[in-house]
């Protein structure tokens, strides 16, 4: 079942686009590291980088890497402004993420600037520690993802978000 808000930001994405899967790259966690080095090394150690999405848990998915620099909402439009020095201007921005994709080596690659305490971030994250903690689950999100491959991108997403909403009520 999807929220109201959910379905707005569905009934937005195209119906004709469609979706990509890819199998999982292994390059993936070097694409992590070089990203993670370029950060920190021009904004300092102390950054928080971390890996999420498909590449971090090992399985197919668009064949990107998505890389997340949590943060507290009043530093938010800081951070956006110090990695725009580091990756040129977002991709995209909404209240709560901006997002900035380039490529490394020619993988694709996504750095996402999250508020911490956003309820969706938080969601994403019990979603990924349940998938790490419950093996038939991360294939079952494996299998949707592959059989995915060729949908739309409104129907591909339709069909993921009501698959991490029902992980989330077996996660409370």
């Amino acid at each position: 079942m999807l929220s109201v808000e959910q379905q707005k930001w569905i009934d937005h994405l195209s119906d004709s686009d469609l979706i990509e899967i890819f199998p999982y790259d292994p390059r993936a966690e070097e694409v992590f590291k070089i990203v993670r080095e370029k950060i920190q090394t021009a904004l300092g150690k102390e950054i928080n980088v971390e890996h999420h999405g498909a590449t971090s848990l090992g399985i197919s998915g668009q064949d990107e890497v998505d890389i997340y620099l949590p943060v507290d909402p009043s530093k938010f439009n800081q951070m956006v402004d110090l990695l725009t020095g580091v990756f040129g201007p977002p991709g995209s921005i909404y209240e709560q993420r901006a997002r900035f994709p380039f490529q490394v080596d020619g993988k694709r690659t996504d750095v996402f600037v999250v508020k911490a305490d956003e309820p969706g971030w938080k969601d994403s994250l019990r979603f990924e520690n349940y998938l790490k903690n419950n093996h038939t689950a991360l294939d079952d999100y494996r299998v949707l993802k592959e059989t995915g491959h060729g949908l739309s991108l409104r129907e591909y997403y339709r069909r993921k978000i009501e698959f991490i909403n029902s992980i989330l009520e077996k996660a409370n």
